[in-house]
Formats: C-alpha cells, sequence, structure tokens
C-alpha cells in the first residue's frame, strides 16, 4: 500500500508541475563555459561542477530563488539551543544506486568534509561543526563549538552515500546522489548529460534528459544559443551579446544583481606583492569605470569594497582606492618607488618594478580588462606581463599560489562569511594570496558566532575597512546575472545560476 501511495505522490508531483507550466518532456540543453572538474560535491572547485552537483544531489535544505532555507533532505529541524541544531530526515530517501539514505550518509558527509586530508573546498564553513552525530536512522544532531549564524545556508551541500564511497565508489567520475538527475554519461571538454532519476522522493522531474554543454567562448555560446542549439545560456556572457540578446523577442531573459565579484587576487606572500603600500599604489592604476562600463557595457557595478550591495553589511562608506594615477605616482615615491634610469620603469633598491598579470581563456572581457590594466601600469612605470591560461590551469595555479595577481571571481555569496572567512582568515583554505592579520581574523570569527544581526554587521564592516586599505583583493566590480532561455523551458530565474526550476523542480 505504501509503495501504491508513493507512485501515485510522484505521479502527481509530475502532473502537477506540467499543469503550472513547467518543462514538457524534452532535452532542455544549458551552454557552460567550462567543464566540471569532479561531479563529488565535497570537493568540487567550480561553478558548473555546483551547478550539475545541485541536479544530482540533494542537501539537508534547498536555498530557494530568495536564498532561504527550506526543506529537502531534511523534513524539518529545530535549534533547542543556541549550538544545538536537530534535523529530521525524509523517510524511505533513496540514492541513485537504490540504497537508502541515513543519518549515517549525512554524518559521513560532513565528517569527510572536516578531514583535512580530503581538502574540501568548503571545509572552513564547516569547521565550527564540533560533534555531528546519528541519533537514530533519520535524526542528525549537530553540535557547534559556538553560536554559527549562516549555517543553515551552507547546509545544501549534497549528500554523499558512506557505503558507495567506502566500497570504492568514485564520485568524482560516477556519482551517486539523491537529487532529481542522475548522470547518464560525461564526455570530457564537451558534454554532461543527465536523466531523470525515477525514485526521487518528490517524483521524478518532466524532462527526458538534461544536458550541460561545454562551449568555452562566451560568444560562441551565445550564437549557438540563438541558432538554436542551445536552450538556456546564463552569465557569463559577454556584453554585446546580452545586449543583441536582451532585445530578441524570440527569448525569454533575465538581467539582474548577482551573487558575485570579478577581482585580483593580489598574492601577499609574494616577495613584491607584500607591501600593502604597493598594493595600494597599484590599485589606484586600475581604472574600474572603464572597465565596468566600456569593456563590460555596464552589466555589472563598479565596487566600493567586498561588501556587496545586496548583503545586510553593505556600508557605501567603505571604499577602496579610487582610479588615480595622480595618487599612485605618490604613493609609489613614498614607498621608495622611482625611475632612477631613465627607462621608465619604476625600481627600487635595484630591482625594477616588474609583475605578472593573469587570468583564463575562456573569458574574452577579462583578457581584455586585463590588457587594459597593463597598458595603464605601463605608462606609471610598472612592467607588467600577462599570463593566459585555461581555466584548469589557471585556477590550479592560484590555489597553489603561483600567481602575482590574478583576475578572478566568486560566485555565489550568500552571506558575507561565505566570501571572507576562507579568503581571509589566516587559517583559510580559500586564502590562496596566504593574507594574514589578526585584527580581521577575531572580526571574522565574531562575525561566525555572533547571531545578533547588527553584530554580525559591525564585525563584517570593520573587517571590510582594513580589507578596502590592505588590499589583499581589489573588487572590480559587483557581478551582475544573466539568463536567456527559449520559450520551450520555464524557469525562475536564480542569480546563482541553479536550474532546479528549469526541470520543474524548485
Amino acid at each position: 500500500m505504501r509503495a501504491h501511495l508513493k507512485v501515485m505522490a510522484g505521479a502527481l508531483a509530475a502532473a502537477l508541475a506540467l499543469a503550472a507550466g513547467s518543462v514538457q518532456a524534452q532535452t532542455v540543453r544549458l551552454g557552460a563555459d567550462v567543464d566540471a572538474g569532479t561531479m563529488d560535491p565535497r570537493v568540487m572547485r567550480d561553478t558548473t561542477a555546483y551547478r550539475v552537483n545541485n541536479l544530482l544531489y540533494d542537501g539537508l535544505v534547498q536555498l530557494d530563488a530568495n536564498l532561504q532555507p527550506v526543506p529537502d533532505l531534511a523534513a524539518s529541524w529545530e535549534n533547542p539551543e543556541p549550538t544545538v541544531w536537530i534535523f529530521n530526515l525524509r523517510e524511505g530517501v533513496s540514492f541513485h544506486d537504490g540504497s537508502t539514505l541515513t543519518a549515517d550518509d549525512v554524518v559521513y558527509t560532513f565528517e569527510t568534509i572536516l578531514d583535512p586530508d580530503l581538502k574540501a573546498r568548503f571545509r572552513s564553513l564547516f569547521t565550527p561543526i564540533e560533534v555531528i552525530e546519528a541519533v537514530d536512522p533519520l535524526t542528525v544532531r549537530i553540535v557547534l563549538k559556538e553560536p554559527y549564524a549562516p549555517l543553515l545556508s551552507y547546509l545544501d551541500m549534497g549528500i554523499v552515500p558512506k557505503a558507495y564511497v567506502e566500497g570504492g565508489g568514485d564520485l568524482s567520475s560516477a556519482p551517486v546522489g539523491t537529487g532529481p538527475l542522475k548522470l547518464d554519461s560525461w564526455e570530457r571538454g564537451a558534454k554532461i548529460v543527465l536523466v531523470p532519476f525515477e525514485g526521487y522522493f518528490a517524483g521524478p522531474p518532466a524532462i527526458d534528459r538534461f544536458e550541460f554543454v561545454v562551449v568555452g567562448d562566451n560568444t560562441a555560446r551565445a550564437q549557438a544559443f540563438e541558432a538554436g542549439d542551445l536552450d538556456i545560456i546564463q552569465s557569463p556572457l559577454s556584453p554585446q551579446d546580452i545586449s543583441r540578446l536582451a532585445a530578441d523577442d524570440r527569448f525569454a531573459s533575465s538581467i539582474s544583481g548577482g551573487l558575485g565579484i570579478t577581482y585580483l587576487n593580489m598574492n601577499v606572500s609574494d616577495p613584491l606583492i607584500s607591501d600593502p603600500a604597493l598594493r595600494r599604489a597599484l590599485a589606484a592604476l586600475v581604472d574600474q569605470d572603464t572597465i565596468v562600463n566600456t569593456i563590460y557595457e555596464g552589466v555589472d557595478q563598479v565596487a566600493g569594497s567586498i561588501l556587496l550591495p545586496s548583503s545586510w553589511a553593505y556600508d557605501a562608506g567603505i571604499t577602496q582606492p579610487a582610479f588615480d594615477p595622480a595618487a599612485a605616482a605618490a604613493a609609489f615615491a613614498e614607498a621608495g618607488w622611482s625611475d632612477t634610469d631613465g627607462d621608465g620603469v619604476l625600481d627600487k633598491d635595484g630591482a625594477a618594478l616588474r609583475l605578472t598579470l593573469s587570468t583564463h581563456s575562456e573569458d574574452p572581457n577579462r583578457i581584455q580588462a586585463l590588457e587594459y590594466i597593463q597598458a595603464i601600469f605601463k605608462q606609471n612605470g610598472v612592467d607588467a606581463a600577462i599570463s593566459i591560461a585555461d581555466w584548469p590551469a589557471f585556477s590550479a595555479a592560484v590555489r597553489g599560489g603561483q600567481h602575482q595577481i590574478a583576475l578572478l571571481g566568486w560566485l555565489n555569496i550568500v552571506d558575507p562569511d561565505r566570501l571572507m572567512f576562507g579568503q581571509f582568515h589566516s587559517a583559510g583554505t580559500l586564502n590562496w594570496g596566504k593574507y594574514a592579520n589578526a585584527e580581521v581574523d577575531g572580526l571574522l570569527e565574531t562575525g561566525r558566532a555572533t547571531i545578533d544581526a547588527a553584530g554580525r554587521t559591525d564585525a563584517y564592516r570593520a573587517a571590510a575597512r582594513i580589507i578596502a586599505s590592505e588590499l589583499p583583493y581589489y573588487v572590480i566590480a559587483y557581478q551582475g546575472y544573466q539568463v536567456f532561455h527559449t520559450d520551450a523551458v520555464s524557469l525562475t530565474p536564480d542569480a546563482r545560476g541553479m536550474m532546479r526550476s528549469a526541470i520543474g523542480m524548485q
């Protein structure tokens, strides 16, 4: 009887999705800018992997389009004490291999993420967890070291099957989740094909296939969409393509503020870049207005600090150095840099001011922005070279600290902590430039542990002021988010780029 009711519930969910006009049975093709590096949600490092894994896996919660946590694998939860959370799991949830989800899988997922040997990218998001335990097969208890305000926002992390992984299963290439879609095939560098999971607890999605088609060049991706070879494209897109597609009445579109930044990562462990005074001088040579409003044609917004305007912690009064070559010249001179031999390059103690700017090849606008920065640097005595590599090589170099100044971005900034703790805390797992400031460490720790919104705001603003002065990051732009799709697809825009709504799921 229970199985019969489950089948009826699944059929009803699918029927309701179709009645709401979500997606008719079909193949949905989304253009992706890079291939996924791994299908293991614990160690994913790129936006394509993040978006694919959101369809392959479920978390304890999902974040809705307004970034509010809603039930997913956890049907409900309670917070009986400031440091205790209890999650009640749904009954009868299956993994793609047919095994049943239990609390042990949840515990295993987070214990392995917290194990330094796994080198999980998002480990720092979960280090406030002191104990995670299975109270019974359907109940998980999390005990925190101290109150941790952003916890729920991070519990969309995909839950993995303990028995499968411990039995030798390779999640990186053969993922097994509980999500609405499962992996059908993966042609590296070209296409990831997902198909419905018939055993999904909310009923299978009303599509036949979902394809992530890798088209690295932004304009080529837009042209493939216009030609009918893709059904959905989204940021990153070239500005000239955005304006053209927005004017094309064949397509539905949404253009809005995003949850990301474009920034220069200053490697403070590099002897040359280690001086904050030099970083401030270099920052004064970054023409944000031209980059954002000419190269990117105004699809983004000139940034003032590490805090996004959409954040409750934002303060327009916190500002980085603005473009001012005269101020840069004075700052160079004050830091001891001058053109002593008349070759047009500043030098100090016999060493010329030479450095390398780097970014990845898949985004032509980032390359153009970097070339523009290079030209201004050279006009003002900084001998800058450029290094361009594909995303896998470039990102590996930055993660390894093998860069001086790198142009890249962060997405999915659902809380100030997500952009700041891992990146600027001296022990942060995403602190690729090795920035260290004891006061910033303390403020970021306070921001995590303070439940009071005003207290969190004060902590993040204070940290942002220091970062705007010391400049381990120079934030060029607050990114916009753009998505275009055909009439055959109905979706609710999600600034993180998630696609559950495109398969008839929320």
